[in-house]
Order: structure tokens, then sequence, then C-alpha cells
């Protein structure tokens, strides 16, 4: 049977990105470099897992033929400064046209922050300081900044569910302060988002699901958010129904591709609350830092989420009631919180989002991910500089504050 693709924006109220499923992926990807971009020097950065474990890289090589310029095999996570330097100078050199990732979320930030600098002759940490720095004050104040607007696009074939391929917002991690920075207006999103369940079942399962928790993540602090809007809402919830039950029958069978694409579907939704205008909250805030000490990117919801929920009740307590009925409402999740002992009328919202967590196997605390004591004060401290401390419903201005929700994360 031939296979057919549905092409689509992502987002009913934006030109871009659009996504593509229902075609292999290098199928759908040889089709877009040449209908759409009329690319002809494509620069492919790859996940080291799978260029390492599966023939996905060299079935997209393939695909290319020889369009292909140059090859980066794997990016650590969180997006290294010293890295995306490296691949900007190779992408300069070959004169890459076109951008492809294939893999996860710090490749697609690698890629944002890859296109902005190409067009905007950067070459060292002291330029990629410069351009986050500039970014973020012209996303702030409106004010036009010397930035040059990226030129190089960009196709993204995620293999996991933290939905920055969505964004037009990008993290990078100063090798030398390991500081996350974030770099916005006027970075640029892919243009095209190329969707393939069947490949992400070669994503590891520890990955799949905590990316997937992340996205659950964007959805929990759109609905417990005190700026949040009803549209915004209806995407969260949507998004959440369909990631919860999802992720736990990914969790049962990783072949089940049916609830690879819920997943996947999920976080459209999830992000489309998130580019709304919404503001995240603690568990964002404090997750951007935790992450360069070496937790992975999903892995640092997991741990802050139910944490930032607790602390957060008193003030959005009447929004977490709406989240814990979308919660038992569904039967999937339903059996696992019953299984696990919780009972609808006593449990809280971080109770129940831990047993979910639990049900997937995924790190619950500090300690599970190898962050201890000692690391906790510096973490505090870096996380006070993140924006989304001063929207969490109870603002974290003081590191006290951070270090109460450390303290309740750390076994």
């Amino acid at each position: 049977m031939t296979s057919t693709e549905t092409y689509r924006p992502a987002f009913p109220d934006r030109d871009y990105p659009h996504i593509s499923y229902g075609l292999p992926f290098p199928e759908a990807c040889a089709k877009h470099v040449t209908s759409t971009f009329n690319a002809s020097r494509v620069y492919i950065i790859s996940s080291g897992s799978l260029a390492k474990n599966t023939e996905a890289l060299i079935s997209l090589q393939k695909a290319m033929g020889d369009r292909v310029v140059g090859t980066r095999i794997g990016m650590k996570p969180h997006t290294l400064w010293s890295e995306v330097l490296e691949i900007v100078k190779e992408a300069k050199q070959a004169n890459a046209d076109l951008l492809i990732t294939l893999g996860a979320g710090s490749l697609t930030d690698a890629s944002k922050i890859i296109s902005l600098a190409l067009a905007n002759s950067v070459s060292t940490f002291s330029d990629l300081a410069s351009l986050a720095a500039a970014s973020q004050k012209q996303a702030n104040s409106g004010d036009r900044q010397s930035i040059n607007a990226p030129t190089v696009s960009i196709i993204s074939i995620p293999t996991s569910l933290s939905g920055g391929e969505y964004s037009d917002f990008a993290g990078g991690t100063n090798d030398e302060t390991h500081h996350k920075q974030s770099f916005s207006d006027p970075v640029k999103g892919p243009q095209i988002i190329i969707l393939d369940a069947a490949l992400t079942s070669t994503t590891p399962a520890s990955v799949w699901l905590s990316t997937g928790i992340r996205s659950v993540d964007h959805c929990v602090e759109t609905l417990c958010s005190l700026k949040s809007n009803p549209e915004s809402d209806d995407d969260a919830e949507r998004g959440l129904r369909m990631l919860a039950p999802g992720l736990l029958r990914c969790k049962h069978d990783k072949e089940d591709l049916e609830a690879r694409h819920h997943c996947q579907m999920g976080v459209i939704e999830a992000m489309k609350a998130v580019g709304k205008g919404v503001p995240m909250g603690g568990s964002h805030a404090i997750g951007h830092q935790l992450g360069p000490l070496g937790v992975g990117h999903g892995e640092t919801s997991c741990i802050l989420l139910p944490a930032v929920c607790k602390y957060n009740i008193k003030a959005n307590g009447e929004r977490q009631k709406k989240v814990l009925q979308i919660l038992w409402s569904d039967k999937e999740v339903k059996t696992v919180l019953q299984r696990r002992g919780l009972k609808e009328e006593q449990a809280d919202l971080g109770d129940l989002l831990d047993a979910v967590i639990a049900e997937l196997g995924m790190p619950r605390s500090l300690r599970a991910v190898g962050v201890g004591k000692d690391k906790l004060d510096k973490l505090a401290e870096n996380s006070l500089k993140d924006p989304w401390t001063a929207t969490n419903p109870i603002p974290l201005k003081e590191k006290g504050q951070i270090m109460n929700i450390l303290e309740m994360a750390a076994t």
C-alpha cells in the first residue's frame, strides 16, 4: 500500500511550522528539500545514538544524495556553546543553505542558535553572549537591536517529545559558567517538522517518556498559571488528554505506534498553549538551570513538577483542581492512580503527577540523578536569573523560596 503524506500548518494561526506525517522520514525530507526549499547544500545534525545504533542517518544521507555538504554526529545535552560554535564554523565553510536535525531537543535548540549565529558572523563565546543579550533585550523591550534575522532554514525530524521544535526560542549552555542562556527574537524555529512514529520506537524509553513529561509540564504549568486564558487552557487540556494516557501506553508497549503518534500530536497542543504567550512557572525556571548539572531535559520536569505544584497550591489550588479532574477522568490514568493507592478525594496534583512519573519509571528526586545538597545553593542562585521565576503562581523572588522547592525534590 502506498503511503500518503499529511502536510499542514502545526498551528491554525501561523504560517509555520508545517508538520508532515504519513511518509517515511527520508522520503518526506527529500521531497521538501527539493520542492519546498530548493536546497542544494544540506548540513545534517544527527543524534549520536541514532547514528551508532540504527540505520536512520544512513537512510537520510542516501535520500539527500550529493546535496549533503556536512554532517555532525552527536551533541551533548543542553546545547553547549562550544559545540554550537564548532558547527557554525563547519556550516559556514560548507556554505550550507539548509539545516536538518535528526534527533532530540538539544539538536533542535542548537540548529536555531546556529542559524541565528550564521546570520550574525558569530565565532566566539563573547559573540554568542552578546547575541543572547541583544536578542533578549529585543524580545523584552521591542526595541530593534542590530541583529540580522536567520536566513538558513531548518527541517526538524524529532525523536523526543519536549516540543522545542515548535517554538521560536532556544536555550544554550555556556560551558564556562554552566549557565543556560536564552535566545529569542529574531530566532526562528524549524519551518518543517517531520513526524515519524516508527522512527521514535528507536528512541530509548527513558528519553521518550521523560521528554513526554516535559510536554506534560507545558500543559500543567499552563493550566495552573494565574496568567492563562480560556483558549490556552483548552489547548493544554487537549494536550494533556493525549499525552498522559499515550505515555502510559508507550511504557506498556514500545511498538504501539498509535500511542506514539498521539503523543506527538499532544506535543503540538501543548506548544499551542505555550505559543499564545502564557508564561511558565517554577518547574521550567529551575529546570533550565538543573539541566546543565547533567540532568536530562525531560528528567528535570519529572523531578521538579510535582514539588512545584505542591509549593504553589495555596495560590492556585482552584486551577490545580481542573488538572486533577482531567487526569482522574481518563480511564488509563485512573487505573494507574488507583493501583498506586491514591484516592480521588485526598490526593493533590503533586501526588497524581508523582504517581504517573513513578509508573513510567522515571527519576523522581534530585538524589536519583546524582545532584547532592552541595549543588543546591548555586542551583538556586542561577534559577533566580530565569524570567519564569517571576511568573510562577507564587513569584520566586528569593533564593530561600527556590531552596524550599529543591529540598522537597531532594529525596
